[in-house]
């Protein structure tokens, strides 16, 4: 939100008063409370009829300091983000002129009653500070509103990334930000999963913990501060240190809540009837028998929603019209070795027959007359789940329970987004400003955690389409309404981007576009894009999305991809594995590997999937690509092309059939992959082919080897002495082929022991 007309004036709405020096403070054992008036105080006169900020300073994380700012003390309905408090040790310290609180290597500093700003500091190094006037308590005398109010100072080559999953462009210096979900597409400003983290390019980030609409102006309003404000008499945030932008998104997750490890038979292929789609059982087993004669592998099937009868959504049972069998129809197929996902969401239409019983016990949010909050929107008569209602959860998820007792094994986890606020009533008294937002976290919790009751902690997946702050504990979530256009594939993939750098480690989209028609060129490119995703989804609208429907080269294209995903297991669950402990996404920007690589910072058209496969998705009909490759030797995994880059990294701009793509591994890189594997989940250890790209003379190199589990059960060592290449196997089966990758030429070895020589 914007308060000032240009750099020198208020708008005339506004009043704003800010912290002018430090007069008094409180040092506890963790936290320094400041007392700051809006004015220097000179003589005791200038203590009477002035308003004074109290502000807290704390940290919940090492490396991580929180900042407070208070006008009016007034209790605060909820909810309010669940965040960790690891109790750090923290370091205060105070003199007659400054003010200083320690976490790790960060440091806020504050004069003592010399004026007001507070610097953040990593090591000597200032990071960012909030300078004078910055801190605002701003009254709207027009709408007798009051706001809270923050700047940042921001660098000379200063670039911001993430608040949520965005679709404008990738480094979001010049934008404002509302982060107020909403049910806006894919190609707009509004985002279905708004987070109010921003990552700067100088090495830390900031988290505002708030719930409600958080509004930012990042170098826009102020070109040379990022800002933020909410309405209200509160506003706190939070400076998340590096000094590397992996170690501030493992901060923020450790604060936020852990990014949970998805099954691993998740990563493979699902293929959803589409939506509105004429279906039932005999289109759903000529769709997975139709993949099956083609010999493309398929793990999950998805029914969207017209497995239930249409103008009661939700009612969460089946179409017995359609489906007559559905119990046996799961049971088939189960037996083809596929999981069921079916469709659900948060509202209930009144002609549900869930809709009397949910009236009837307050489960529904509701109206301040007592009425159910109702509307036409979606279905006829939507009531809305009301989340803060612990009865309403039990009966909702019992609803659900019931289905996976019939064999369903996920839920798509629809909508959560346009969840009402004027005249509404929660049961908890929440404030329907802050739950807005929130109420997506209620939603997927309560789903995520019977899945994990009815199913085992390891088994737990949604495919969910909106989020908040915490939703990174409840994965997966996919990109939202695209169109079926090469130019909404490029905006989901920049959108998918900002979302993995908002603390998310796991992203899907609909491959080929959910609206309109996709022709074969788009299908087939997608496809590469989509099949080198974390997750993988064929969905539609109005067009059944199996490959025999667009042309024999889109079927080509479909199983030569989900072959190569499916063999990239061993490497891809890894690196899964260490999303989940680290925090870094599965999915993510160049840059994030290639820090020291200015050129990397603005790439938004290719990324990294896992640590050691570089992707350049192709975005036309003519199979043009260009992409940028930093510093060191290439391969290209798919034709064997090396490209040898210099220092300063290069541009290649080349043309690919709809069969291959840039998909490229740097030098000294170790890659486990097992070909001819049928599924996403089986036995990572059992002789995988170990790749070595370029292994240069000297490296020292070694990459894990996990179960389906997650758990590390192995270790695949590679060291280089001049012409002789040492591998090196534990907790492997069989005998793995190694594999080297040397100047756009292989070689092979089988390997005979867990450990051989070879020489190059």
């Amino acid at each position: 939100m914007k308060f000032t007309d240009g750099y020198w004036l208020t708008r005339p709405e506004f009043e704003i008063e800010s912290p002018r020096e430090v007069f008094d403070y409180k040092k506890n054992d963790d936290s320094l409370i400041l007392y700051a008036p809006f004015k220097q105080i000179n003589d005791r006169g200038d203590e009477l009829n002035l308003g004074m900020s109290t502000i807290k300073i704390s940290s919940p994380v090492e490396g991580v300091i929180g900042v407070k700012l208070v006008h009016f003390d007034q209790n605060k309905k909820g909810p309010s983000f669940e965040l960790v408090d690891e109790h750090p040790k923290v370091a205060i310290k105070t003199s007659d002129d400054e003010l200083s609180f320690k976490s790790g290597d960060l440091t806020a500093k504050v004069p003592y009653k010399s004026g007001f700003e507070i610097d953040f500091l990593h090591g000597d190094k200032i990071i960012t500070k909030s300078m004078d006037k910055a801190e605002g308590v701003i009254y709207d005398q027009k709408n007798n509103k009051h706001y809270m109010r923050e700047q940042l100072s921001m660098g000379i080559d200063e670039l911001i990334y993430g608040l949520g999953e965005r679709f404008t462009s990738f480094v979001k210096n010049g934008q404002s930000v509302d982060i107020w979900n909403r049910d806006g597409g894919t190609g707009s400003e509004q985002a279905y999963k708004n987070i109010p983290f921003y990552l700067s390019s100088e090495g830390y980030g900031v988290f505002v913990n708030q719930p409600e609409n958080v509004s930012f102006e990042i170098a826009s309003e102020n070109v040379d501060r990022t800002q933020f404000s909410v309405e209200g008499q509160s506003l706190e945030y939070f400076i998340i240190d590096g000094p590397t932008p992996k170690e501030v998104l493992n901060k923020y997750t450790r604060l936020t809540g852990q990014i949970a490890l998805p099954p691993a038979w998740s990563f493979g292929l699902w293929l959803s009837t589409s939506f509105t789609t004429d279906y039932r059982e005999e289109t759903v087993m000529k769709f997975i028998d139709g993949m099956r004669d083609r010999e493309i592998p398929l793990d999950v099937f998805h029914f969207d929603c017209f497995w239930q009868k249409g103008f009661e959504w939700c009612n969460l049972l089946w179409d017995n019209e359609q489906f007559p069998d559905p119990e046996g129809l799961i049971k088939r197929i189960h037996d083809r070795g596929i999981k069921v996902c079916v469709w659900i969401n948060p509202y209930i239409a009144q002609k549900s027959p869930l809709f009397e019983e949910g009236k009837k016990n307050g489960y529904f949010i509701k109206r301040k007359d007592g009425n159910v909050w109702q509307w036409d929107l979606w279905q006829a008569g939507n009531g809305f789940v009301d989340f803060t209602n612990p009865d309403a959860v039990k009966w909702y998820t019992s609803k659900l329970k019931a289905l996976l007792d019939m064999g369903v094994d996920c839920f798509k986890t629809d909508f959560g987004e346009r969840i009402p606020v004027e005249d509404a009533v929660f049961f908890d008294g929440s404030d329907p400003r802050r739950e807005h937002n929130y109420y997506t976290y209620q939603y997927n919790e309560a789903v995520f955690d019977l899945i994990k009751q009815e199913k085992g902690d390891d088994q737990a997946v949604v495919f969910a389409r909106s989020a908040t702050v915490g939703s990174q504990k409840f994965p997966v979530h996919w990109g939202g309404d695209n169109l079926s256009r090469f130019k909404s594939m490029a905006d989901s993939l920049r959108g998918g981007l900002s979302f993995l750098l908002s603390g998310f480690g796991f992203w899907s989209h609909d491959i080929s576009g959910f609206e309109e028609q996709a022709t074969p060129s788009l299908y087939k490119r997608w496809s590469q894009f989509g099949l080198l995703s974390s997750h993988s989804r064929y969905h539609g609208s109005v067009q059944y999305k199996v490959p025999w429907l667009f042309d024999e080269e889109a079927v080509a294209n479909t199983k030569k991809f989900v072959d190569l995903k499916l063999s990239l297991m061993p490497y891809l669950y890894a690196e899964a594995v260490n999303t989940h402990k680290t925090g870094t996404p599965l999915m993510r920007p160049t840059f994030l590997e290639y820090t020291e690589d200015r050129n990397t910072y603005f790439l938004e058209h290719q990324y990294m999937l896992g640590s050691k496969l570089l992707v350049a998705p192709i975005f036309n009909d003519e199979g043009t690509v260009k992409y940028y490759l930093p510093e060191g030797k290439w391969t290209n995994i798919l034709t064997e092309n090396s490209y040898p880059v210099s220092k300063g990294g290069e541009w290649i701009e080349e043309t690919y059939d709809n069969l291959t793509l840039p998909v490229l591994a740097p030098e000294n890189s170790i890659i486990l992959r097992k070909p001819g594997a049928v599924h996403a989940e089986y036995d990572y250890a059992d002789s995988p082919d170990i790749n070595c790209y370029e292994i240069q003379d000297g490296a020292n190199l070694s990459t894990p080897v996990v179960d389906i589990k997650g758990n590390q059960v192995g270790t695949v060592s590679v060291k280089r002495n001049g012409n002789k290449l040492s591998v090196s196997t534990s907790g492997i089966q069989g005998n793995p082929t190694v594999i080297m990758h040397y100047n756009g030429e292989t070689n092979s070895t089988t390997m005979k022991s867990s450990t051989e020589t070879i020489t190059i």
